[in-house]
């Protein structure tokens, strides 16, 4: 049952023009442009830091955005309803979804390195870190996005989650290195999942100096606040 359903929720998402754009295409160009194109002061290769940001970026674009508008949509039309109402129990339900959530991961973490690879990108000894970091930026984004996408109207998800990414993707700690950004802001953004997340990665996968402790308890942290509050406060309808 939760194949079937994870394998259903899989397909539908990577069948939405939107969900592609968001998921695929968005993190691609930014890879390339942000690799060839020297606008932001990054150490070199400048491929290393990139593909670790736009590896967070694709994290939450499918994790958090995707999934919340997905979910906020399937409950404004009956959707989870209807299914709710079938043989399947409710956390199965959940889990499918989280689990179409790593597949479509699974497919950005394969195009992507692959791109990468052909811009100058050699994977190293952090590689299996920046996997782990991924599973747990998977866990806290996807809760996060449950409980958005559970809790207010549809129309109100998809502008509070697309606000939401956009601000993350500038001032989050994603494109632009906590490194880079004012301390204040700074600090504030490692304490975010897309912070912790980035800085991870960056420290996994282009030798970045730092401690992997600060950005896995961040994540850990958000994961379970999210988990916890999306199972006490999502709505059906």
């Amino acid at each position: 049952m939760l194949a079937a359903q994870s394998a259903l929720e899989l397909r539908l998402a990577l069948r939405n023009g939107e969900q592609v754009l968001l998921t695929l295409l968005i993190p691609i160009v930014l890879l390339i442009g942000l690799t060839l194109v020297d606008v932001i002061d990054l150490p070199e290769p400048r491929v290393d830091s990139v593909f670790a940001s736009v590896l967070a970026l694709a994290v939450m674009s499918t994790a958090f955005t995707g999934q919340a508008i997905a979910f906020g949509f399937d409950r404004r039309y009956g959707v989870v309803r209807r299914l709710a109402a079938t043989a399947l129990p409710r956390w199965l339900l959940v889990a499918g979804r989280l689990v179409a959530v790593l597949g479509t991961v699974v497919v950005q973490v394969v195009v992507l390195g692959l791109i990468a690879l052909a811009l100058g990108w050699r994977p190293g000894g952090g590689v299996v870190t920046a996997l782990l970091l991924v599973l747990l930026g998977c866990a806290a984004f996807g809760a996060l996005g449950l409980l958005l996408g559970g809790t207010l109207r549809a129309e109100i998800v998809l502008a509070l989650a697309n606000v939401v990414w956009f601000v993350l993707l500038l001032g989050g700690g994603i494109v632009v290195p906590l490194a880079t950004l004012p301390s204040g802001l700074a600090a504030v953004a490692a304490l975010l999942p897309s912070g912790a997340l980035a800085e991870g990665l960056r420290i996994a996968l282009a030798a970045g100096d730092g401690s992997l402790v600060q950005p896995v308890l961040v994540l850990v942290a958000w994961a379970v606040v999210g988990g916890v509050a999306a199972s006490r406060l999502v709505r059906l309808t």
